[in-house]
């Protein structure tokens, strides 16, 4: 990347080559122009984001203390002001990546209004949403660079140049705000040949990262819902391979492909896979399907048979039409699953679970890794988990199997709040904030998200504001619960006009009109009762 005087020395040597051309035109000023808006394509970002991924995955396979996270978004601005939040109390965005959910865009982001994630939203919002991140995030590149410029002009106008110096090193290594999104397309919404069209999509909105899933696209369910069923392996290789072809077509080959399994919560399928010979993969898949064994003379109108080890049997059939799988094979099948597609062709595998277990999501992990041994899982920190629930069950397990007294706890009753001030509270709690650390370490988990957490923090501040705005307290519910801890805190977005990019306009204005320029910035903008 150019420095600030790279570009502005660039821009006087064109500007120089054409008078009329370029007339009025102020070098400086271009500089700052193409310094704001460093990413002139989608393309350009997925490029950029997936050299970033790449070496993320080498620093974790070198440490897994290196391991990398993100938070679920819905908008431009929730993704924006994450990363602005991460420079501001972090100093760096290193490690730290958005995730755009299935599951946020139907329930929030569809013209059908809010959607269970079974992919009835429109797939284009996808790749809008997408757009939409980068956008707004290449948009607080915009404004934050802004205030280093004016910063300048303010250490040259006072005649300090060795604060202009330092001031102009900030601006030659700013940190962009743009960073990897994994971004979820669910099972394809569609054939193979529906994948890839969408997949190029994504990918020149610049999603660098594409999740898909093993789930039968027109049957899709939530990951954390019962009823999914799950596709042979020859399908979902197929579409797999579709995601890297539209990578590659479009110049980004070393973008990231993430395959998810739901086999753990998935007991049924949809088509008996297709078979050559025993053991091949297709007889892995139909191996896993619960038949009962039968004679020709047993066979009825309509049955459908399977040869397995030398006899007849039949699969069971619900009345939906749909083969259930044998019991208790989930766990078997995840690793076969994520086995299989690290073997050809995704980067990295995401198996949904049912609690937060670093035993249960490490025993699959070890299991996978005896056959690839770099095998890297992405993980979903879900809100659908009771995380409370469950740690203060796991905690009160490991007390049991060291034979610790548990007398004054209740296991089914865990969640009651009496016992969070408890000792076993704590020790849960304690847990809790170890379990990426220990979840990395221990169960091969290279990237930890939550899908979707500004949903519920947006329930959760709009509850609290309502109740007090709507009730007894009436403004100083909003002064004292919102802008005043926004004030305490430093957060940029108390200044809105600012941040919607009112201060940037006005520079446009003075950079095209001159004196002319009508700005929006001057004493009587109560922007600056903020400071």
């Amino acid at each position: 990347m150019s420095t600030y005087q790279d570009a502005i020395d660039a821009a006087n040597k064109l500007v120089g080559t054409d008078a009329t051309a370029f007339a009025g035109i102020n070098p400086d000023y271009v500089a700052r122009m193409k310094l704001q808006n460093r990413f002139q394509t989608g393309l350009e970002i997925a490029k950029y984001t997936a050299n970033i991924m790449r070496q993320d995955m080498a620093d974790y396979d070198a440490d897994s203390a290196s391991y990398t996270q993100s938070l679920g978004c819905w908008h431009g601005f929730i993704g924006q002001q994450k990363l602005i939040a991460v420079k501001k109390h972090h100093g760096t965005t290193n490690k730290r990546y958005l995730y755009l959910s299935g599951w946020m865009i139907a329930a929030l982001r569809s013209e059908f209004g809010p959607l269970p994630d079974q992919s009835m939203h429109e797939k284009t919002s996808v790749p809008a949403l997408i757009e939409e991140l980068y956008t707004f995030l290449r948009q607080a590149d915009a404004r934050e660079l802004r205030h280093l410029f004016k910063e300048l002009d303010a250490a040259n106008a006072a005649g300090k140049p060795e604060q202009a110096k330092q001031v102009q090193a900030k601006i030659d290594n700013f940190e962009t705000h743009v960073v990897p999104i994994i971004a979820d397309i669910d099972a394809g919404f569609g054939n193979e040949e529906a994948t890839y069209l969408l997949a190029k999509q994504m990918i020149e909105a610049g999603a660098c990262a594409i999740q898909i899933e093993n789930q039968v696209s027109d049957e899709k369910q939530c990951g954390h819902q019962d009823g999914k069923v799950t596709v042979p392996h020859s399908d979902f290789l197929a579409k797999i391979r579709a995601v890297r072809y539209a990578f590659m077509e479009l110049g980004v080959d070393d973008g990231v492909i993430v395959a998810r399994t739901d086999s753990l919560g998935a007991g049924l399928t949809k088509q008996i896979a297709v078979t050559n010979e025993p053991g091949d993969l297709g007889d892995q898949y139909n191996s896993f399907i619960d038949c009962e064994q039968l004679t020709p003379g047993q066979m009825q109108n309509g049955d459908v048979v399977m040869h397995r080890d030398g006899q007849l049997v039949r699969p069971k059939r619900l009345p939906s039409g749909l083969f259930q799988f044998k019991p208790n094979t989930g766990e078997d099948r995840c690793v076969l699953d994520s086995i299989t597609s690290l073997q050809n062709g995704a980067d990295l595998i995401w198996i949904e679970t049912e609690k937060p277990h670093v035993g249960q999501i490490g025993g699959m992990m070890s299991r996978i890794r005896e056959v690839v041994p770099n095998a890297k899982l992405v993980y979903n920190n879900s809100p659908s988990f009771n995380w409370t629930l469950s740690f203060r069950q796991q905690a009160y397990d490991a007390m049991v199997e060291s034979n610790e007294d548990v007398s004054a706890y209740n296991r089914d009753e865990l969640m009651d709040e009496k016992y969070d001030s408890s000792e076993l509270a704590d020790r849960a709690d304690t847990m809790i904030q170890n379990f990426q650390r220990d979840g990395s370490r221990e169960a091969g988990i290279f990237h930890h998200l939550i899908t979707l957490p500004t949903y519920h923090t947006a329930a959760l501040s709009t509850d609290n504001l309502a109740k007090g705005y709507f009730g007894e307290q009436g403004m100083l519910a909003y002064v004292a619960g919102v802008q005043r801890k926004e004030i305490r805190q430093g957060l940029a977005c108390v200044k809105h006009q600012d941040m919607a990019g009112s201060n940037i306009g006005d520079d446009h204005k003075e950079y095209f009109s001159g004196d002319a320029a009508l700005k929006a910035a001057g004493e009587d903008n109560t922007m600056n009762q903020f400071g």
